[in-house]
């Protein structure tokens, strides 16, 4: 836990330090680059989002020319791109399923031909009633 000292002290230090306007440029130029993330920067430097939001709106090259930049954050892009890959091996293994089912189809049917005998069961036929009418065994009638 943080003593008070110590909370004194980073909030003074934070207070005193002035960056260059080459700096403030840079590094938005490498937030632009996707070079490094807001997390960083406010870590590395102990810079706030708020103040690393005004050199982006002072400093862009986006924002003067009208568009809209999203900051995204590396950890949602690594997240979007897990995604992107788990869709990909998931249409892989539905493929290869697919295969599978119509492999097995086939073989039916050829067994179906070679062997004459009825192996896939109808949909057209009817389903068996049960055990009879449940009027009769339900107590209270």
């Amino acid at each position: 836990m943080a003593t008070p000292e110590k909370l004194i002290q980073a909030q003074r230090s934070r207070f005193s330090r002035y960056f260059s306007e080459e700096f403030k440029k840079q590094k938005v130029r490498d937030l632009e680059k996707n070079l490094v993330s807001m997390t960083e920067l406010c870590k590395e430097y102990q810079i706030s989002r708020t103040a690393i939001y005004k050199w982006l709106y002072k400093y862009s090259k986006m924002v003067k020319k009208g568009e809209r930049q999203i900051v995204e954050r590396k950890s949602d892009t690594r997240k979007i791109q897990e995604l992107r890959e788990r869709i990909r091996e998931l249409e892989r293994v539905i493929g290869q399923k697919q295969l599978l089912i119509e492999f097995q189809q086939k073989m039916i049917e050829l067994a179906e031909q070679t062997y004459d005998v009825d192996i896939k069961k109808k949909l057209s036929s009817k389903l068996s009633s049960g055990t009879g009418q449940t009027d009769q065994n339900t107590p209270g009638k």
